[in-house]
């Protein structure tokens, strides 16, 4: 299987089709660390070929940072979930794209993710990476760095 996948500020997958606002971008500025960012879209197109359909097939999607590649807390568990620290650090599922009568011997089945992340925080200016596994082999990697931008002190004379 391939995959596209992409970052956003929104994404919203509805009636097969992914939908995205703010697509292409890779920095993430901020005056003030630890950083809290609104929201961070995840868009993906799975492109499933005919031999793997009619197949259960599994997705993950984690975040790592520059200086090892242990997932970072990516939202509180919720109620009822329980991880060792209260956090979540992975989102996944799965999927199983069937045969359609209108499918033609070698066509592919396209797959639409999308995944938002409300209020990530990042504690130190860095490079980052959200990393895709399909069926438990990474796919891709999607880099985004947080820079810190100083803002200058003001003069008075």
């Amino acid at each position: 299987m391939e995959i596209d996948a992409f970052l956003a500020d929104s994404v919203a997958v509805a009636e097969g089709k992914l939908y995205a606002q703010g697509v292409g971008w890779n920095v993430i500025h901020t005056a003030v660390l630890p950083a809290r960012h609104d929201r961070i879209g995840i868009g993906a197109i799975v492109r499933v070929p005919y031999t793997a359909t009619n197949q259960k097939h599994t997705f993950s999607i984690y975040l790592t940072g520059s200086s090892n590649n242990d997932p970072l807390p990516l939202a509180d568990a919720p109620l009822g979930v329980e991880t060792p620290d209260g956090k979540i650090r992975r989102f996944g599922g799965q999927f199983n794209v069937g045969r359609p009568p209108t499918v033609q011997p070698g066509d592919e089945q396209l797959v639409p993710v999308g995944i938002n992340i409300d209020g990530l925080e990042f504690d130190e200016a860095d490079s980052y990476q959200f990393v895709i596994e399909l069926d438990g082999t990474k796919v891709k990697e999607l880099r985004f760095r947080i820079s810190q931008v100083i803002q200058p002190e003001p003069v008075f004379e």
